[in-house]
């Protein structure tokens, strides 16, 4: 068998190129405010990253950079002052944050309704109950990538690898309310190899470079690599043995040119859906 590659790079610039033309008959660009604090180098990547696409697609999108000493306080005042901000429609704070800020509590002073990112609890919680939000960037770049699968949810028994708050929970609620039959996994689950070959998706999430072997997938299932680790040898890895598994997959993403690209584009999507939101309401 061989397995068709999930190209999120190609759809992600796809969906950049939609982006930028719904953009251009509204007569104004949506605002994205990207915040860091500190100097973590992954952070600086994808930062620019992000910034980069952003103005590609046709968003006034701005960087604000802020020492690694800046206070709780400080990072707090500037979110409120974003939240007033009638240019800003979208607000990122990159994680992880330094230790001494409570990356919850930044979370929660976002307006949920520039909440990009998605993290929001009420956003979260609305998510959860399948009612509208805005949905993180990469359980919604999964979903397309699925789309782009082919392979039908309803029904499918899926297995989602990793129960964060990011990716895992979100991503099975949308499996959820895409009528898939969907399995949770993490560190106290039993027998996860065994749970995964039951699976006709298998979305690996957990944060270990290859540990999702090729024995552990069914014959024609789609997986969906959410890792990235550098190894030794400098090249980039996933949370999926590659090779193995797409000797048995039927559809498989690559890392890189996979799930990240689609990452970013969500995040683009969202902040136009939050000023064509925002916008639209009375008042």
């Amino acid at each position: 068998m061989t397995a068709q590659i999930l190209d999120g790079k190609a759809l992600a610039a796809r969906i950049r190129d939609e982006i930028a033309g719904k953009i251009a008959t509204l007569g104004f660009r949506p605002g994205l405010a990207v915040v860091i604090v500190g100097n973590d180098p992954a952070s600086a990547v994808y930062v620019r990253n992000k910034e980069q696409a952003a103005g590609a697609a046709g968003l006034a999108a701005r960087t604000i950079a802020l020492a690694a000493n800046t206070s709780e306080a400080a990072l707090l005042g500037l979110i409120s002052e974003l939240n007033a901000d009638p240019a800003t429609d979208g607000i990122l704070v990159q994680l992880p944050l330094p230790a001494h800020i409570r990356a919850q509590l930044v979370i929660e002073a976002i307006d949920p309704a520039k909440d990009v990112d998605g993290f929001h609890p009420l956003n979260a919680g609305r998510l959860a109950l399948g009612m509208p939000a805005i949905i993180p960037c990469t359980p919604r770049g999964i979903m397309r990538l699925l789309a782009l699968s082919g392979h039908a949810l309803q029904g499918a028994r899926a297995a989602v690898l990793g129960r964060s708050a990011i990716v895992g929970r979100p991503a099975a609620a949308l499996l959820t309310a895409a009528d898939a039959t969907v399995t949770l996994l993490h560190s106290r689950s039993r027998d996860v190899a065994t749970e995964c070959r039951r699976a006709e998706i298998v979305i690996a999430a957990v944060g270990r470079a290859e540990m999702v072997r090729g024995d552990w997938i069914a014959e024609g299932a789609v997986v969906i690599d959410v890792g990235i680790h550098r190894g030794a040898d400098g090249k980039l890895r996933g949370d999926v043995a590659f090779d193995e598994c797409a000797a048995r997959a039927g559809a498989i993403t690559k890392v890189p040119g996979g799930v990240g690209p689609m990452t970013i584009a969500s995040l683009l999507e969202n902040t136009l859906e939050a000023a064509l939101s925002r916008r639209a309401r009375p008042g």
